[in-house]
């Protein structure tokens, strides 16, 4: 028992430590991410607040593809502005204006719009790469250094806010994170383009400004889906007055690329088979600022540590576990960490969601798997070493019992010990041939093995021309002592049809003698781990030797517990003490089985 619990042990630290390794190692990080996406993101759709105008397909059919001359997006703020008091809280235009254009008039118009609005923000980026940082005696090679900076043209500049746009995607191409800002050697730190457009969208309602997420990116928690933002209203909607204006009054209103082929496409936790224009990804993130709901990862040792245990458990839980138990630990495990994830995630906190279940299924798949296989060699080996001696019912029964029936040692139990023997076999076997004496021999103990296996006995062995068996072990038999009289009986009528068969063939018969008993017996393995006899030992087994030994040929004797079992069930004659057998006080009764009812 200690080898088994020490193996097991071992098992199930190795399984759990080599499940901790896989998932600290990132192999499925990728998968978990995705996974989170379905468990974490719910977009409830957006209020109302934010409605983007796109830079759409028809925008483009009457412009022309972009870039746009400055002035086309500078006549869609100045109408959106056309009444200050109608006008939207912020206006964010999503794009890049760098430098001056071929048209510095437009240039102009375009600064000078947005500083009469005194509410416009728009956008800047990082360009980044890899940048050797040197140190006082070292160095290092730093892969996400600001290498570039892209900013509005000066005159914009200094009429509007600015804020980068920086998008920022996973290892896996899929936006799950916002970054809030970017520091520069020659800006300083730059804020992202939705947090200073909530800031100044706050500014505007005098609504206190909600506490940025710590460190410099956050998980973005999605508002609404792709289109989400969108009430399919474009830039040549505002232009030639298909809106009153006053319709975006106190309204953030965000101005960006809305149409295929424009460059400004991601995908998103959100949704990952439809990609998200990018001025959507800023509206979203405008409103993870307004919810002020950022969510923070917990330590991944942290969560490897209880990986480790978890796996450990289910190791031990599951092995040698039946299949329905283990299926509803591992449904009720899963769905459990799943409702954890979810609470922790509502309360801030987010979990790995996959790691758990991964391992639980792969866990609860291998032990289910090794259990089969388990099984399937225990039974094997039972059928391997009982097989041949058993009744089919038995052995089906032995087989339940898996491979505590086949341990070493043995088991008192009160059994029914039946011998039988051939009368006048020594003196046939003199007189006929080997090929003869086989064969007979081999007639004779198919019947025996017949009758005992008819009767749900347990063929115990043939010692020469003995044959032993028992009843009511290993497996407790109702009236055990009835059937094995009653394989006697079978046996002692077979008998006569074979020394028919042998006196017409042979010129000989044969009869058998048989000896019945009842009583305390040691049953079970005994022997060595590579020599194994299941046999029963004991006063019992060898009375049941003496009473064979003693009867005549075509008799059964049996012993008086045998007989009161039998009750009046059976024909009897009783001998009295007239036999004596070796080893028996004064007074053992034997009785003579003529019938049974």
């Amino acid at each position: 028992m200690k080898k088994k619990l020490a193996f097991r042990l071992l098992a199930a630290f190795l399984i759990a430590a080599l499940a901790t390794a896989a998932a600290g190692l990132g192999l499925f990080d990728n998968l978990n991410s995705t996974l989170s996406d379905l468990i974490y993101q719910h977009p409830e759709g957006s209020d109302g607040q934010i409605v983007v105008i796109g830079m759409d397909q028809r925008a483009t059919e009457e412009y022309g593809p972009m870039p746009w001359p400055r002035d086309i997006v500078a006549d869609a703020v100045a109408i959106l502005n056309s009444n200050p008091e109608n006008a939207p809280a912020v206006i964010g235009v999503d794009v890049l204006y760098v430098g001056a254009s071929a048209d510095p008039e437009a240039d102009k118009y375009f600064a000078e719009v947005c500083a009469e609005g005194g509410n416009v923000v728009v956008a800047s980026a990082a360009g980044f790469g890899s940048e050797v940082v040197e140190l006082e005696d070292s160095f290092y090679v730093d892969n996400g250094a600001v290498v570039s900076w892209d900013e509005p043209y000066p005159e914009l500049k200094d009429a509007t806010d600015a804020g980068h746009i920086n998008a920022m995607a996973d290892n896996d191409g899929i936006i799950r994170h916002g970054r809030l800002y970017i520091d520069t050697e020659k800006y300083g730190r730059v804020m992202s383009f939705s947090r200073v457009i909530y800031e100044k969208y706050c500014e505007y309602t005098g609504e206190a400004v909600k506490p940025a997420p710590e460190g410099e990116s956050y998980y973005l928690s999605f508002t609404a889906e792709p289109r989400g933002y969108s009430e399919s209203v474009s830039v040549l909607d505002i232009i030639e007055g298909n809106l009153n204006p006053s319709y975006f009054a106190g309204k953030i209103v965000l101005i960006g690329p809305y149409a295929p082929g424009m460059q400004d496409e991601y995908r998103t936790a959100v949704s990952h088979a439809k990609n998200m224009y990018g001025v959507e990804i800023q509206a979203n993130a405008i409103d993870a600022f307004r919810k002020g709901f950022f969510p923070n990862e917990a330590s991944r040792a942290l969560q490897l540590a209880v990986l480790f245990i978890l796996s450990f458990a289910a190791v031990l839980f599951f092995f040698n576990r039946k299949v329905l138990p283990s299926l509803l630990a591992w449904a009720l495990s899963v769905a459990l960490w799943l409702g954890i994830c979810i609470l922790l995630f509502n309360g801030g906190t987010i979990l790995n969601v996959l790691w758990v279940p991964l391992f639980m299924t792969l866990i609860f798949i291998g032990s289910v798997a090794a259990n089969y296989i388990r099984a399937a060699r225990e039974k094997r080996k039972i059928q391997n070493t009982f097989g041949h001696y058993i009744d089919p019912e038995i052995m089906r029964r032995l087989i339940a019992q898996g491979s505590s029936a086949l341990e070493l040692g043995g088991k008192l139990y009160d059994i029914a010990v039946l011998f039988v023997d051939i009368r006048g076999f020594t003196t046939m076997s003199e007189a006929l041939d080997p090929p003869a004496v086989v064969e007979i021999i081999n007639k004779y103990l198919t019947l025996t093995t017949e009758c005992i296996m008819k009767n749900h006995g347990t063929l115990d062995k043939f010692v020469g021309d003995c044959t032993m068996a028992f009843w009511n072990a290993p497996i407790a038999q109702e009236d055990a002592v009835y059937l094995a009289c009653r394989a006697a009986m079978d046996m002692v009528e077979g008998s006569k049809k074979l020394g028919e068969e042998l006196m017409e063939r042979f010129g000989r018969t044969v009869s058998f003698g048989v000896g019945v008993n009842w009583g305390p017996a040691v049953v079970g393995n005994i022997g060595a781990p590579k020599r194994m006899d299941y046999t029963a030992i004991g006063d019992t087994v060898n009375t049941a030797a003496r009473l064979e030994a003693n009867a005549p040929g075509g008799k059964i004797l049996i012993s008086r517990a045998v007989a009161d079992i039998l009750g009046d069930r059976a024909v009897v004659t009783s001998l009295g003490d007239s036999i004596k057998l070796k080893g028996k006080a004064e007074g053992f009764e034997i009785l003579t089985l003529n019938s049974l009812n």
